[in-house]
C-alpha cells in the first residue's frame, strides 16, 4: 500500500526522467558487450586469416582452449588461488597501513612536514628497482611478493587519503573547535565520516596497484600464480599461455574493481 502510494506521488515527468535514465543505462551495457564481442571476433577472425600471427599474439579459440587444458589439470584453480591470496592481503594490508600513516600526518602537522618529501620521492620511486633487495630481505616466497604489493599501494593510499583528509570543510572544523571538541573527536565526527569517498577511491586505485605489484612480485620470485604462469610461457615459447594468463588477470582485476564499486553504491545509497 505504501509502495503505490509513494509510486502515485512521482510525477510522471519524473518517472519518464528515472526511464531515461534506466534506458541509457542498458544502452551502455549492451554496447560495452557488444565491442568486447567485436574485439574478440575480429581477433579470431584476423588469426584464421593469417593477417596476423597467431602464434604471436594468440586468438580468442587457443585461449580458451589453453583454459579447458588448465581447468583439466588443476594448474588453473592453483594459479589463480595463489595470485588472488596474495593481492587481497597486499590491497588490504596497503589500505589500513596507509590509512593509518595518513592519520598519524593529519594529527601532527610537525611530522606531515618532515616526511612530505620522502612521500613524493617514494611516489616516484620505481618499486621494482627494490625487488631484488626485498628478495634478499624477505627470502624468496609469498612474503616477499606481498611485500611488493604493500609497496606499490601503500604510498598511494597515503597521499590520496591525507589529501582527502586535508579537503575537508575548515568551517566544520572551526566549529567543532568552538564547542571545545578534541582533535579525535574532530577525527571521528567530521574527518573520517567526511572521507570516506577518497577512502573507496584510494581502494580503487589500491585495485590496480595491488594486482601491478604482486604480478611484478611473481614475476621476479615466485613458483606458483598467474605471473609465474605467464612468465614460464614466455621462457618455453608458449604464448597462448601468456594471452591465458593476462586475460585471466584482466578478468579478476575487473572483478575486484567492480566489488569495490558496489561497496561505493552501497554507502552511497546509505548516506542518502
Amino acid at each position: 500500500m505504501s509502495v503505490n502510494n509513494k509510486t502515485n506521488s512521482v510525477s510522471p515527468e519524473h518517472l519518464a526522467y528515472l526511464k531515461k535514465i534506466k534506458q541509457k543505462r542498458t544502452a551502455i551495457r549492451i554496447t560495452q558487450v557488444a565491442v568486447l564481442i567485436l574485439v574478440l571476433a575480429l581477433w579470431e577472425l584476423a588469426a584464421n586469416m593469417k593477417w596476423i600471427d597467431a602464434f604471436i599474439t594468440s586468438q580468442p579459440t587457443r585461449i580458451l582452449n589453453t583454459l579447458g587444458k588448465l581447468a583439466q589439470t588443476g594448474e588453473l584453480f592453483k594459479h589463480v588461488s595463489v595470485t588472488l591470496y596474495e593481492t587481497v592481503i597486499g590491497f588490504t594490508l596497503g589500505t589500513i597501513l596507509g590509512t593509518i600513516i595518513a592519520v598519524i600526518l593529519w594529527w601532527s602537522d610537525f611530522i606531515a612536514k618532515v616526511a612530505d618529501p620522502y612521500l613524493v620521492v617514494l611516489n616516484s620511486l620505481p618499486k621494482v628497482a627494490l625487488g631484488p633487495i626485498i628478495i634478499v630481505w624477505m627470502g624468496a616466497g609469498t612474503v616477499a611478493i606481498v611485500t611488493m604489493a604493500l609497496l606499490v599501494s601503500v604510498i598511494v593510499t597515503v597521499i590520496a587519503v591525507l589529501n582527502g583528509f586535508l579537503n575537508v570543510s575548515p568551517d566544520k572544523i572551526k566549529l567543532l573547535k568552538t564547542f571545545g571538541a578534541a582533535k579525535k573527536q574532530i577525527l571521528t565526527k567530521v574527518v573520517l565520516p567526511a572521507s570516506i569517498p577518497t577512502i573507496i577511491s584510494a581502494l580503487k586505485i589500491n585495485v590496480g596497484m595491488s594486482w601491478v605489484g604482486v604480478i611484478v612480485g611473481e614475476f621476479l620470485v615466485s613458483k606458483a600464480g598467474l605471473g609465474y604462469l605467464a612468465v614460464y610461457g614466455g621462457q618455453v615459447f608458449q604464448l597462448d599461455l601468456v594471452m591465458t594468463s593476462v586475460v585471466i588477470l584482466l578478468v579478476a582485476a575487473a572483478l575486484m574493481y567492480q566489488g569495490v564499486a558496489w561497496l561505493e553504491k552501497k554507502y552511497m545509497k546509505w548516506r542518502r
